[in-house]
């Protein structure tokens, strides 16, 4: 050991004395070091030879150093050796280390990490040793850069072993494979905020682009919106003036667009798209007769035929079937009354699902359970099935399917709301969401991954997530949507949104972005 090398571990000594006894006098910093509170740093220069110089860092403490941060070593490309050990360490930031590509020798053990920054080793050009013992690392996505990094590291690193999550712990970090897509996760954030109240958002495509139709009963109208390319928002395409409109749906026949308009006053009517004016002009006054509070439009087809049901929410009212046909004696076509479904019994929602080959009508309510009706082949009129048991004060009910399973969201508004699977023939529960005061459980899906929006006026929307391994949903995110009636997925762009109807407050979009936890 040389002389100079002798001076250096001497001065160490007298540094841990100093730390010991900093309360009871008063200490001079040594000449060629940085001194803090907490921190001693002492270079010292040796030269080796006339043309080569060699720096060494040594990093003495009182065991409550926690945070490295960026840039802490700059001024000093040449250091070779640093060790930061038997600290409190818990954050490093990304850029802590960097500059030092001389750098051949790193301890960072005995502290208290439990994630590293990635990339926080991109500089170190010259390692040579890396010691990360006596941490606790966790073995989860946001490692999962370094587990890459340790298997492909010329360095040689001690063992890094896991200290959670609890299935881990005790394995090697640099052993743990991680599936493609492990670490990928989503999330929804606040795209658009529309100044418009809406009782329902129906989505349509025409002509390659991308339209919403939002029944806005609080201004009187049927709002169409358009999706602008280059702002990449909705901005409003036309305005279907209106007394009270409750329900605006989209059907496309024979390249037509039509948007079928409920009103509470007034009767309802079809609106067809005149592309000589560019906007939505009356094509059709709908017979309603039995029609008292139109709650609800399902817009379907049945063998080629087009149909739509209006369902009635009045006491005294029935929710009736239209049909896409001819009237000979009036040389016409569009949707006349065909069926005469529920009566009197305060019908809320409508669902058409096909299942084993086979059309099925569910009508919902607020004072029975629901109803399943049953398409006849042979008197091409839809027939009573069955009723879905243990289920009341239905205000909505919305079918989706996974893995070829057909599921429904049957929302409560008083009690909880429910998911139920279509096995033998019938529906069974399989999941129990509290929801008092829903008046939305709405299903869609976004890039392979099935969610469920639940919306209450009293709370924030409750989005879960299915869970694949048991077939379940998950409680995933909290969204803030005022008095939301309906959530609708839509992509556009090459990107992904979800568009939410407010009663009472402004109609909202949200993005549903991919998100790595492992940066």
């Amino acid at each position: 050991m040389t002389p100079t090398r002798q001076w250096l571990l001497a001065g160490f000594v007298l540094v841990c004395i100093y730390e010991a006894a900093e309360s009871k006098r008063n200490f001079r910093c040594p000449s060629g070091c940085s001194c803090s509170k907490e921190t001693i740093i002492c270079v010292v220069i040796n030269l080796m030879t006339s043309d080569s110089v060699r720096s060494e860092l040594q990093l003495i403490n009182a065991n409550s150093l926690t945070t490295i941060k960026d840039d802490a070593f700059s001024g000093l490309p040449h250091l070779e050796y640093l060790f930061i050990e038997g600290n409190k360490i818990e954050t490093i930031t990304k850029n802590s280390f960097r500059g030092l590509r001389d750098l051949t020798h790193l301890s960072l053990a005995n502290n208290k990490m439990r994630f590293l920054p990635r990339d926080l080793f991109f500089d170190l050009d010259s390692l040579l040793e890396l010691d990360l013992r006596g941490n606790a690392f966790q073995c989860s996505c946001e490692n999962k850069w370094l587990m890459t990094w340790l298997k492909n590291t010329n360095a040689t690193v001690s063992d890094v072993f896991c200290a959670g999550p609890s299935d881990m712990k005790g394995k090697r970090l640099s052993d743990l494979p991680i599936p493609p897509g492990e670490c990928m996760s989503t999330d929804f954030v606040r795209h658009q905020s529309i100044p418009i109240q809406s009782m329902s958002a129906d989505i349509f495509s025409f002509k390659e682009d991308i339209y919403v139709a939002m029944a806005a009963p609080n201004s009187n109208s049927c709002v169409v919106m358009e999706w602008d390319h280059v702002e990449m928002n909705f901005r409003k395409f036309d305005n279907i003036t209106g007394k009270s409109v409750v329900g605006c749906k989209s059907v496309l026949i024979d390249n037509h667009v039509l948007i079928i308009v409920t009103q509470l006053f007034g009767g309802s009517h079809i609106y067809k798209f005149d592309n000589q004016q560019n906007k939505f002009t009356k094509f059709q006054t709908i017979e309603v007769f039995n029609i008292s509070k139109p709650n609800d439009i399902e817009v379907f087809q049945v063998d080629g035929d087009w149909y739509f049901v209006i369902v009635d929410s009045s006491k005294a009212g029935r929710s009736t079937l239209y049909k896409w046909s001819d009237r000979p004696d009036h040389n016409e076509t569009g949707f006349y009354s065909y069926q005469f479904l529920h009566e009197w019994f305060r019908d809320t929602d409508a669902e058409f699902v096909e299942l084993d080959r086979k059309s099925y009508l569910i009508l919902a309510s607020r004072s029975q359970s629901p109803v399943i009706y049953l398409w006849n082949k042979s008197n091409l009129k839809f027939i009573f099935h069955s009723e879905i048991p243990n289920v009341d004060d239905v205000v909505a009910v919305k079918s989706f399917q996974v893995e070829d399973v057909l599921y429904l969201a049957i929302t409560c508004y008083i009690g909880d709301s429910k998911v139920l699977k279509w096995t033998n023939k019938q529906f069974t529960e399989v999941q129990v969401l509290p929801s008092r005061g829903a008046m939305i459980l709405q299903p869609f899906t976004i890039t392979g991954r099935h969610y469920l929006a639940l919306g209450s006026d009293y709370s924030f929307t409750q989005i879960y997530l299915w869970n694949v391994e048991i077939k379940t949903f998950h409680k995933f995110k909290d969204i803030y949507v005022q008095s939301p009636r309906s959530f609708t997925a839509v992509t556009t762009d090459r990107r992904n949104f979800i568009f939410s109807s407010s009663f009472k407050g402004k109609s909202m979009v949200f993005e549903h972005i991919i998100v790595d936890l492992s940066l």
